[in-house]
């Protein structure tokens, strides 16, 4: 009986493998009517041939289909598909996020600001008023530019932050403080300058600066006091805005009670903008002694001064 079934297992074994090489003999000449394939021997040397040809060229096939397969995973892991974000590229200012729009990046106000229970968040604005934040300061901002129903004053257009913390009563800034201040205005820029450059934060055109008035007793403040104006003319349009200025008044208004009737002289025609003349004159500079030469920002065409 195990001899039976075991014929009958070899039996079905080799008509499997008759029909697998009948496909092969398909696959490798597809250009050969199979209906006529007894004209061929299985010896003859022109059918070996061919056998052997076709083989080769689904080999060279296969290898080709291999390696350009290798080709795009290599080029796709040297040149990925980066998906950029149009918001991310898009500057909107304080007080603003960028929105998608119809598929186009745009500014819009931020439409909420975290909530503040800190009395150290606070700010205080211009108009005197202790406001929650700053973001509630520039949102309020953004609001009344574009005429927003949130808008609490028209005016807020034009509100910016004095100061951090609550408003308090200023101190009254007369007498010898007032007098004293621009001279101790003019050691403070030269030490903070100082202080930059042994922290290497400054850039080489800034450090040469400051080495030429370490080594120049009479370069001192001139050249603190070009530095701190370059680096307050953020647009570099070669003057200082009002809104400018923030990164010198806010921090020091609570502990220089005349930083602000400081920063107000300087504006002397009462333009909202103080160009580098009026600058060194209310740090009590000589206009002679003051260069623009601020960094990366030269113009082809020399600019006035005052």
């Amino acid at each position: 009986m195990r001899s039976i079934w075991l014929l009958l297992c070899l039996g079905l074994l080799a008509l499997s493998s008759q029909v697998r090489a009948e496909e092969d003999v398909e696959n490798l000449l597809p250009d050969i009517d199979l209906d006529n394939i007894e004209d061929f021997d299985e010896n003859d040397e022109e059918f070996l041939q061919l056998l052997e040809q076709k083989a080769k060229n689904q080999d060279l096939e296969r290898e080709n289909e291999l390696a350009q397969k290798l080709a795009d995973v290599q080029h796709n892991i040297l040149n990925p598909v980066v998906e950029i974000d149009p918001c991310e590229t898009m500057h909107c200012g304080a007080g603003r996020i960028c929105q998608m729009n119809k598929d186009k990046p745009e500014c819009i106000c931020i439409p909420e600001c975290p909530e503040e229970s800190e009395q150290r968040r606070h700010v205080c604005t211009n108009k005197n008023e202790t406001w929650p934040s700053d973001c509630a300061v520039y949102q309020q901002r953004c609001w009344c530019d574009i005429k927003a129903p949130g808008c609490l004053n028209p005016e807020n257009a034009h509100l910016h932050i004095d100061y951090y913390g609550a408003c308090h009563e200023s101190r009254v800034c007369d007498g010898e403080d007032l007098k004293d201040f621009p001279r101790r205005m003019r050691d403070w820029l030269f030490n903070v300058m100082r202080d930059l450059a042994e922290r290497d934060e400054l850039t080489e055109h800034y450090m040469q600066m400051e080495l030429e008035a370490e080594t120049n007793n009479t370069r001192r403040w001139a050249n603190a006091a070009v530095w701190k104006w370059c680096d307050l003319d953020g647009d570099t349009d070669r003057s200082v805005s009002r809104h400018e200025l923030f990164p010198i008044r806010a921090p020091l208004v609570s502990l220089e009670h005349c930083i602000a009737p400081f920063l107000e002289s300087c504006d002397s025609n009462n333009d909202h903008r103080i160009t580098l003349v009026e600058w060194g004159a209310c740090l009590e500079l000589d206009a002679d002694d003051l260069n623009e030469r601020c960094d990366d920002v030269q113009k082809a065409v020399p600019h006035l001064l005052g």
